[in-house]
Parts: structure tokens; C-alpha cells; sequence
């Protein structure tokens, strides 16, 4: 068995099929606490833009808005220090733990997996190649939608939740570049992270069936592999 260095493609040629340990166990411990955070931002996100009802009544009697707000900052503040300990497990993992922070755009193989990949996918190609980690089109997602969109969404959800501070507070100091960015409008830093929210459920559904579709339809294991770590073969293409 040899695994490509930069694309971590697979050669199951020599009939070799022994299960090769890809996700360590910090990495799959993160994967799910930031499934439930993420889900819990996108519920209550949605509620704070959507409102269950209206405060039509005494303020102590219809105070469950607050209580949602309360449960996204919680779950933003964790969210953060999930995406800043991905960052650096991405230094202290294997070498399969970077691989979302710096695809190999540089590659013209990995760019060519990118579309094949994107073929199979779409049903056009019947096989693809078997990846170690991430293939190319899933690396590439995880690096825009993922590392990118959290980046945007933690900035602009910290800018947010400083905004009532006032301007020379601390909050101010370190994010009110931000709202200059959107040209001091503070609803179009809210729209822009509500629109995020959006984004994230996207992903989220793109995620799972493209782990799912390939779990079933595809020659290893993705599903299992988040769990026990191991990407097991189940025949060779």
C-alpha cells in the first residue's frame, strides 16, 4: 500500500488493505463537540433571528428570548475554542491533521481530484480513487466552508456581542475594524453572520451525505472512520 504525500491517494494495487489510523482520538473528540455546538448555534441563531413570539407582555414573563441568547453565546464561546484548539492540534496531530488549513492548491493532481470527484458525486463517474483522509473536493469544502466561514462567523459574532460595550470599550478595540469593513453599518454585520447560519446548515447536510454516500457506495469507510479513527477497506478498485 502507498498513500500520495501531498493528496494522500491511496494504491491499493498490491492487494495491501490493512486499515491505516487517520483521525486521532483529540480530532474525533472535537468533531463531535463541534456537531453538537454547531447545531446548537444554527437553532438558536435561527431563533434569534425568528423570534418564537413577541414580548407583548411583562418582561419577567416572556424572558425565554433571553435565555436563547444566552445559550448562543455559550455555544459561539465554544465554538471558538474548538476552531482555536483545531488550529493548533493541526500543528501537534499526524499528518493527516492539517490537511483542512492548507490544501494543495498547488497541485495539479490535487486539482484534477477535485473534479473527478465532483463527477463521482454528480453520478457521472462510476469509481473514484481511495483517499487516506479527505479527498481533494472534500478538503477543498472543509478549507472554503468550514475554516473560512468559521473564521468570518466567529469575527463578526464577536463584533456583535462587543457592539453593546460602546465604542473605546475593549470589545471596540479589538473588533470594531469590523463593522468599518461593512462601512459602519452594524445590520449588515448581522445579516452577513445571520447568512452564515445558512451556510453552516448547508455544509452540515452536504457533510453527511457525501460521508454517507461514500460509507455505502465507496470502497472504505467514512462513517466508522470518525469514530474508531481507522479507514478500513472494503475492496480494492
Amino acid at each position: 500500500m502507498k498513500i500520495d504525500k501531498v493528496t494522500y491517494e491511496v494504491d491499493l494495487s498490491d492487494g495491501d488493505k490493512r486499515p491505516i489510523y487517520v483521525w486521532e482520538a483529540p480530532v474525533r473528540v472535537w468533531h463531535w463537540l463541534m456537531v453538537i455546538t454547531m447545531f446548537t448555534m444554527i437553532v438558536t441563531g435561527y431563533l434569534i433571528g425568528r423570534p418564537l413570539e413577541a414580548n407583548l407582555g411583562n418582561t419577567w414573563a416572556t424572558f425565554q428570548f433571553a435565555d436563547i441568547r444566552m445559550i448562543h453565546f455559550i455555544a459561539g464561546i465554544c465554538f471558538t475554542g474548538l476552531f482555536v484548539y483545531r488550529i493548533f492540534w493541526a500543528f501537534m496531530g499526524n499528518r493527516y491533521a492539517h490537511q483542512i488549513f492548507l490544501p494543495p492548491f498547488w497541485s495539479f493532481k490535487f486539482l484534477k481530484g477535485i473534479w473527478d470527484q465532483a463527477l463521482y458525486y454528480l453520478f457521472i463517474k462510476k469509481t473514484s480513487p481511495e483517499y487516506a483522509a479527505h479527498n481533494p473536493l472534500a478538503a477543498t469544502a472543509m478549507f472554503g466552508f468550514f475554516v473560512l466561514g468559521s473564521f468570518c462567523i466567529i469575527i463578526t459574532g464577536l463584533a456583535l456581542y462587543g457592539q453593546p460595550y460602546g465604542a473605546g470599550s475593549g470589545w471596540d478595540i479589538m473588533t470594531g475594524w469590523v463593522f468599518a469593513l461593512f462601512g459602519d453599518n452594524a445590520q449588515a454585520v448581522r445579516t452577513f453572520h445571520h447568512a452564515l447560519m445558512y451556510v453552516f446548515t448547508l455544509f452540515m447536510v452536504a457533510h453527511f451525505y457525501m460521508a454517507a454516500r461514500e460509507d455505502i457506495m465507496g470502497g472504505a469507510t467514512e462513517l466508522s472512520a470518525i469514530t474508531n479513527g481507522l479507514r478500513m477497506f472494503k475492496h480494492a478498485k
